[in-house]
């Protein structure tokens, strides 16, 4: 397969690129990249009409399988507008990553499409093999499923239904744009990296009273990384504030999945039914 690495945020050079070029070759697929993947604007990976015309150039070649986003940071928002997917829809591809990259899943799903929520090149080197099996395996066609330990905090249920989510603090950015996944009868993933816990629960209480809390099917909680706290505790932790929004609605609550900002970062298929189980083992298959 012809795998294209983009660079939709923050900025990336050939060095930290290249051990994920290699390994892209071991798994028998061809690394698809050119010299502006590495083109630099201050944080960014170019300024934002050059990330966009390399994106849209991608997403309308016939010859590429997957768009992989060599990292995240922030920028994705900024150029959204500028893609057109009328191409991409006659002949949907995989794009995947995580992070950031919430924006283009966000936007998959608001087009009837499938994403891939996995790790990206700039975390291979780092990554458990489970981690990278996991999105070749998706990007290969396999069948994706997990059995995982529950965690204490989990509440016990099955559902099965379309997953849709991402990044806490993206999503929070998307409130009340025409790209918010649609959450109802939905079940909702979430994962984020170095926030404080009162802004967690900031971000949380906007999704409830926003209403995209109100009929999710299920909740996936992947990596709280890195959370701080103020001087004066805020005296709940993340998993705590998630759990209090949702403890009432009597669907089964994952915490502690392998995604996110963790080097063993599994793959989901967002936009994709899912079966969720939740007892003393976890079960996800996607």
């Amino acid at each position: 397969m012809n795998i294209s690495l983009i660079a939709p945020a923050r900025k990336v050079t050939f060095d930290e690129m290249s051990f994920a070029f290699d390994y892209i070759r071991s798994r028998g697929h061809n690394p698809v990249y050119d010299e502006r993947l590495f083109d630099s604007c201050n944080q960014f990976a170019g300024d934002d009409d050059t990330r966009a015309a390399l994106i849209q150039e991608y997403l309308d070649r016939d010859d590429i399988d997957v768009m992989l986003c060599a990292r995240g940071g922030y920028g994705t928002v900024r150029i959204i507008d500028k893609l057109n997917f009328e191409k991409f829809l006659q002949k949907p591809k995989w794009i995947a990553g995580y992070s950031d990259v919430t924006v283009l899943h966000a936007k998959m799903q608001s087009l009837g499409c499938e994403s891939l929520h996995s790790t990206m090149p700039i975390n291979f080197a780092d990554n458990t093999a489970a981690s990278l099996d996991s999105l070749f395996d998706a990007i290969e066609g396999k069948a994706i499923s997990y059995e995982i330990s529950s965690s204490d905090m989990n509440v016990f249920g099955k559902a099965e239904a379309q997953l849709v989510g991402g990044n806490i603090s993206v999503l929070y950015s998307l409130l009340g744009s025409d790209i918010f996944p649609d959450t109802d009868g939905k079940i909702l993933f979430l994962e984020d990296l170095d926030e404080y816990l009162y802004h967690i629960d900031r971000m949380m209480t906007a999704l409830q009273r926003a209403g995209k809390l109100d009929n999710i099917k299920g909740l996936i909680v992947g990596g709280l990384t890195k959370m701080h706290d103020n001087n004066i505790p805020f005296g709940m932790s993340a998993e705590e504030i998630i759990l209090e929004k949702v403890k009432d609605k009597n669907i089964p609550v994952c915490f502690n999945f392998p995604a996110g900002h963790i080097d063993d970062n599994r793959t989901l298929v967002l936009g994709k039914t899912t079966l969720l189980e939740v007892g003393d083992v976890v079960k996800v298959k996607c």
